[in-house]
């Protein structure tokens, strides 16, 4: 059987996508989107059927978050933008999609081959 996709989630970006406040709180707010994105894991992104490996990458005040059964994070060293390009180029063996808004990591990733969509794609408030 082939490898699920991977879904590779910007946390930074798709929680700075919406001005709800999660400035004051960016952990709080990177918890809330991971339990979010647990249902997707085994439905599927819309247009992808599940189930899908998801990947959360949390930086700066971030760091910290715990995985939970169907989302894993991973906490960047450093930049998240550089861990999300290192995980695309981890996994050139199978199918990756990168959540974000952000440009310039939108082009890194598809240079190494992963397909990008938008913070909706996982945002449904």
């Amino acid at each position: 059987m082939d490898a699920p996709l991977l879904v590779i989630v910007d946390a930074a970006n798709v929680v700075g996508s919406v001005p709800d406040g999660w400035w004051r709180d960016r952990r709080g707010a990177a918890e809330r989107l991971r339990d979010r994105l647990v249902a997707y894991a085994e439905s599927g992104l819309p247009g992808r059927a599940g189930p899908v490996e998801i990947v959360l990458v949390v930086e700066g005040a971030a760091r910290g978050v715990d995985s939970v059964p169907g989302v894993r994070v991973e906490s960047a060293p450093g930049s998240g933008d550089d861990r999300m390009v290192e995980l695309v180029a981890e996994f050139t063996d199978r199918e990756r999609l990168v959540v974000t808004a952000d440009r310039e990591l939108r082009r890194r990733v598809t240079e190494l081959g992963a397909e990008v969509a938008g913070p909706r794609t996982v945002r449904s408030d």
